[in-house]
């Protein structure tokens, strides 16, 4: 390798250690081993041409850091949705933890800049493959569990996965007209029915207002692009509502 050569890597190492500071001080957290952090970020291909010195790669933190988060992911899940099914956790937790998912959360975080490619892996666009990306974000929280622990691992989902969960990212692949259909069911309070109040906008760009009511009480009201999903959202609407009213039931039977 020329001195230009060697002297362009230097120079990408720096940038690669300094990038890393920069990204713990970003994200709050300071690692205690720095080389498990570096671990994460690591692709075998890199490995592959560095092999004089002992680089280890991301798989076996890739493998740690799926459990990890279908731990945390499940565990979140179960406490925000109570009357949610356990095929229906399952089907969320599947959203969430699913590749396309996971590579947003890594954009979100800029983990594409600091990934440790081979120059084959990095000239054919290594550092934009979703796969790529997926798999770096479990191996961070597997290194970030290794490193921290559980709670830490939590506190940095709190800021990038459960907000979206909170905002409704995955709202698609929930079913709320079910929950609200089994709530009913099983405390045995009657009759859920839905109705669509409003239709507006032009044909190509339709919005409807749908009701749902029990034994003819509104619970929720909720718009959407059909007549389905304004449906779901009044649903949404109504086991939110219904949850206020059991928890504070519950706080004053507790006093």
């Amino acid at each position: 390798m020329s001195k230009n050569g060697k002297d362009k890597e230097r120079r990408g190492f720096r940038v690669n250690d300094r990038h890393f500071k920069e990204f713990q001080q970003k994200i709050g957290i300071q690692f205690s081993d720095e080389k498990l952090l570096k671990q994460a970020f690591t692709h075998s291909s890199y490995v592959n041409e560095h092999r004089r010195k002992p680089y280890e790669d991301n798989e076996r933190l890739e493998f740690l850091g799926d459990a990890v988060l279908e731990l945390t992911v499940s565990k979140f899940l179960y406490k925000k949705y109570p009357m949610m099914s356990e095929g229906e956790l399952t089907k969320l937790r599947a959203a969430i933890v699913c590749e396309p998912s996971l590579v947003s959360f890594a954009n979100d975080l800029s983990f594409g800049s600091l990934v440790l490619l081979g120059k084959g892996e990095e000239m054919t666009g290594g550092r934009e493959r979703p796969a790529l990306l997926a798999d770096v974000f479990e191996a961070f929280i597997g290194a970030l569990f290794l490193d921290k622990g559980l709670e830490t691992v939590v506190e940095l989902l709190e800021k990038t996965v459960f907000p979206k969960i909170n905002s409704g990212a995955f709202s698609h692949v929930m079913d709320f007209k079910s929950q609200l259909q089994e709530l009913a069911q099983r405390d045995g309070t009657g009759t859920i029915e839905y109705k669509i109040l409003q239709e507006k906008g032009p044909a190509h760009n339709r919005e409807f207002v749908s009701r749902v009511s029990l034994n003819g009480q509104e619970l929720g009201v909720g718009t959407g692009r059909s007549k389905k999903e304004a449906e779901q959202h009044a649903a949404q609407m109504a086991l939110e509502k219904l949850k206020s009213h059991l928890h504070e039931h519950s706080k004053q039977q507790e006093i």
